[in-house]
């Protein structure tokens, strides 16, 4: 399955250890904007990124259209790794992986299939392929690193935990 990453949700999965293992399930794709957003502060995560991209883990493809690319910057006001990775996702007609809440919001509002980073955590627990306690513990980043509600993070918990959050 082909996803197109916004820089949020490849940044979140790196900081939280889970990037690799997402890169080995699905194509990840990501516009020039998103990779240089990723690549801007050295870390960790950026040096992870950079590698996956050498390993051809992550491809990167130009976005194209600017115009419309501008339009989905100015009518939704995101910012410009958003709007290429909206456009790309919808001209690939793919999933887009984003933490972002406005580019969430857009997604709503057009009809664009979404993932979070919280979302690639439920399904590698439903796979098997997580521990609970792993998971629990990968949470916990995300809520650190992240920019989710109290809300969601404990809704997220009472999910894994196997409740109906």
């Amino acid at each position: 399955m082909e996803i197109v990453f916004d820089a949020s949700t490849l940044i979140l999965l790196a900081k939280i250890e889970l990037l690799r293992k997402i890169a080995g399930e699905v194509k990840i794709i990501v516009p020039e904007k998103v990779k240089a957003e990723c690549l801007s502060k050295e870390g960790i995560d950026s040096l992870l990124i950079t590698t996956l991209i050498k390993e051809k883990k992550i491809e990167v493809k130009k976005a194209g259209n600017l115009e419309a690319i501008k339009k989905i910057q100015r009518d939704f006001r995101i910012e410009a790794g958003e709007a290429e990775s909206l456009w790309l996702a919808r001209s690939l007609n793919c999933p887009i992986a984003v933490d972002d809440g406005p580019t969430i919001k857009a997604c709503k509002v057009i009809g664009q299939r979404f993932t979070t980073a919280i979302h690639f955590l439920f399904n590698l627990v439903s796979q098997n392929r997580l521990e609970l306690p792993m998971a629990i513990e990968k949470l916990e980043k995300l809520s650190h690193y992240g920019r989710y509600s109290k809300k969601i993070i404990e809704d997220a918990a009472k999910r894994l935990k196997g409740g109906n959050g």
